[in-house]
């Protein structure tokens, strides 16, 4: 673990970032409520709803992470022109995020999760959504967009937030990691089984365990770290890959530079909610990454913001001076 005065150093560079999202973002939709009977209709508990409220989700979390963080996010993303289409360009609006990279499309829906929780306890969540990819017509709209937007502001990363519902198609990630190429801009990405092996020449590939063996198409022990490595680090040259950083939930994180790798423990957590972690460990690890970290600091520091959100309900983020408060006080436990 880095020492508190350089995390301090660094997160203090954050907000001199500007980094990009792109992907497909969501509303995610709570209902919470008490539970005291099941329903005489079927053996199904009946929640007496209590509070709704409606959050950022997907690549659109990351984006507030980013902001949380101290960093500028500008998001890049396809919604629909419907009633949660309005609903997520509100709540852009509200957290005074930009909104030049949302582009609205009257054939698709606007993806939205609805989660019903009683007392911290997850019992149904619903999703209304299209997977399918942007038709022909709408990703060459989509890549133009991207164009213009890396050619107008200064870039520092450009994360992909790929949740599979269409927005990350191939010629959208082919395109954009030229021009990131071009520019010598760093590629952060948190891939889905769909496009996985679409993601090549990146900077760092950010899967968690499930995602790493559907993608691979390989059937892996998550204890059996060596093996992890050798897959990992076969990959990596494969698809030319700087690093590779894995989450394995409640084990921690493994990370791979392609020569040696370092797995970093999950630190001992009541774990209430494990929703958006990943949006929190990738928006870390960009914005670490661009600070100059060293990558095993980087991969430690990100399974430390990952952990502060498993601790509570829904999809959050982390603020940079939470983080490093963390980061310090599990220093000096070390």
């Amino acid at each position: 673990m880095v020492n508190t005065g350089t995390i301090t150093k660094l997160f203090n560079t954050f907000p001199h970032f500007r980094i990009l999202v792109i992907g497909d973002v969501m509303i995610d939709s709570y209902m919470w409520g008490e539970v005291s009977r099941i329903s005489p209709e079927a053996p199904i508990p009946i929640l007496a709803s209590s509070t709704r409220e409606n959050r950022l989700g997907g690549a659109a979390n990351v984006a507030l992470n980013i902001q949380a963080l101290g960093g500028i996010p500008l998001l890049c993303s396809v919604i629909g022109e419907d009633d949660q289409g309005k609903l997520f360009m509100q709540r852009m609006s509200y957290h005074h995020l930009e909104m030049e990279g949302i582009m609205t499309d009257p054939s698709r829906i606007t993806t939205r999760k609805t989660r019903i929780i009683s007392r911290n306890q997850h019992l149904l969540r619903v999703d209304e959504e299209n997977d399918a990819p942007l038709s022909s017509a709408l990703e060459e709209r989509f890549i133009r967009q991207i164009e213009q937007i890396i050619q107008k502001h200064r870039i520092d990363c450009i994360v992909f937030e790929d949740y599979d519902k269409g927005v990350c198609t191939p010629a959208v990630i082919a395109n954009t990691i030229k021009l990131a190429h071009e520019r010598d801009i760093p590629v952060c990405v948190d891939p889905k089984r769909r496009q996985f092996d679409a993601y090549r020449q990146v900077t760092l590939l950010k899967p968690n365990f499930k995602e790493l063996q559907e993608g691979l198409k390989t059937d892996l022990d998550k204890t059996d770290i060596p093996t992890l490595f050798d897959v990992c680090r076969e990959y990596q040259k494969k698809a030319d890959i700087q690093f590779m950083l894995v989450s394995l939930s409640e084990q921690g994180v493994f990370i791979s530079n392609g020569r040696e790798y370092k797995v970093i423990p999950a630190h001992v957590r009541d774990v209430a909610d494990v929703s958006g972690a990943g949006d929190t460990l990738i928006a870390t690890a960009a914005l670490c990454y661009v600070s100059g970290m060293d990558v095993f600091e980087l991969a430690a520091v990100a399974n430390i913001a990952g952990g502060l959100v498993c601790g509570r309900v829904g999809v959050v983020t982390v603020n940079r001076e939470e983080l490093a408060a963390e980061c310090a006080r599990l220093g000096e436990k070390s």
